[in-house]
């Protein structure tokens, strides 16, 4: 190998080179923004009407709330029941009893509903951030086939141009055979 063909090869392979770090290069811009809303999700601020509807339907949605209720229910409808005169305040059919609970369900529906569209917007925002997740994934998976492909295409070139090197030695070899027994 002359002179020539050894700087062709270090120039061929800083070529290379140079494909693969504008690929890295390119994955990595293309990243940026990815990681970015990663890790650093936009801050949740609550205003205080939607941290009280969240302390609600929590508390509204729980074993405690549904025991505690049926304790006082119980126990307004036994004193009622065995109340004499005017100790009596809501006596059979519990009609004040009644309306409490038609204006405890009324109010405290819209304050669930508020809740379940905050958790719905957490939702949205988690698919958000799995999507992100996905893309970068994608991207990845996409930079890691260009520099396959990057190495693919370099070594079918390094294998055929050494496959003609072959080709031109085999010919070499050839003619200085058929010289050989020319001579002889």
């Amino acid at each position: 190998m002359d002179n020539t063909e050894i700087d062709q090869l270090l120039a061929d392979e800083n070529e290379h080179l140079e494909k693969l770090h504008k690929i890295v290069r390119e994955t990595l811009a293309d990243e940026e923004l990815i990681i970015r809303n990663l890790i650093n999700p936009p801050l949740e601020i609550l205003t205080q009407g939607q941290q009280l509807s969240d302390k609600v339907a929590q508390f509204g949605g729980s074993w405690r709330f549904i025991i505690l209720f049926g304790i006082i229910l119980t126990g307004w409808i036994i004193f009622n029941v065995l109340a004499i005169g005017v100790y009596k305040f809501d006596p059979y059919p519990f009609i004040l009893m009644n309306l409490i609970l038609s204006c405890i369900a009324a109010l405290q529906a819209p304050i669930i509903m508020m809740s379940q569209n905050r958790q719905e917007e957490k939702d949205r925002m988690r698919s958000e951030n799995d999507y992100l997740i996905n893309l970068k994934a994608e991207i990845q998976i996409r930079s890691m086939n260009q520099k396959i492909d990057v190495l693919l295409e370099e070594q079918i070139k390094t294998l055929f141009d050494t496959q003609q090197k072959q080709f031109v030695l085999l010919q070499e070899i050839n003619a200085r055979l058929k010289n050989g027994m020319v001579k002889s």
